[in-house]
């Protein structure tokens, strides 16, 4: 199978998205108890979900409510978040940490929710998957209509307690490093104040 870079900024954007989602400061660590197998079956469904909400006719706003579910259902939100805000996460208070991780969860579910509706008829394939440190790393590929297949990497671990993803690689970009560079600047922009991005963030995407 000859897999293909993505080039496309919108369809970077909608996957970026799909994860989520997001090379970080906070994974997860210990040694992984989760299987091979419990590994590609939570991507299998995180797939099956993704594809249903794309292609059920929906409208764009039931599509990314149900899109934050997925976050709630099979992401690590709290260390997404965390991992997103980098450095002033260890100087924040736990209620702005609390603050973030919701505001952040519906930013993301908003800004690449939109994106769906360019998607349809798109199909992805769970390949294999092997431990990599401490979490597994399962391979995938996607395919959108007419195009060829391009690989997707999931980082996948337990050390939450649940079997969640909490980092996508596609085409070699690292996505959680590029959510927090965006959240960085964001950041920067506001003179480093926590609450006003937090709020500015409620209503964005």
């Amino acid at each position: 199978m000859t897999l293909t870079p993505i080039s496309d900024p919108t369809r970077r954007l909608f996957l970026t998205g799909v994860a989520a989602l997001i090379a970080a400061p906070m994974l997860p660590r210990g040694a992984a108890a989760m299987t091979q197998a419990q590994a590609r079956t939570l991507i299998d469904q995180v797939m099956g979900d993704v594809h249903a909400i794309i292609n059920s006719g929906q409208s764009e706003a039931q599509m990314i409510r149900r899109f934050e579910g997925i976050f709630n259902d099979y992401g690590d939100v709290p260390i997404i978040a965390r991992s997103a805000l980098g450095p002033p996460a260890r100087s924040a208070s736990g209620a702005q940490l609390a603050a973030f991780t919701e505001a952040f969860r519906g930013y993301l579910a908003r800004k690449y929710g939109r994106q769906f509706r360019r998607f349809i008829g798109a199909s992805a394939e769970v390949l294999d998957a092997h431990p990599l440190r401490s979490f597994w790393e399962v391979e995938t590929t996607m395919t959108l209509r007419g195009e060829a297949p391009f690989e997707v990497l999931w980082h996948v671990s337990d050390q939450s307690g649940r079997n969640l993803f909490f980092n996508l690689i596609i085409g070699g970009v690292n996505l959680l490093a590029a959510e927090r560079q965006e959240i960085g600047s964001m950041l920067e922009r506001r003179g480093g104040n926590l609450d006003r991005m937090i709020a500015d963030l409620r209503g964005a995407g």
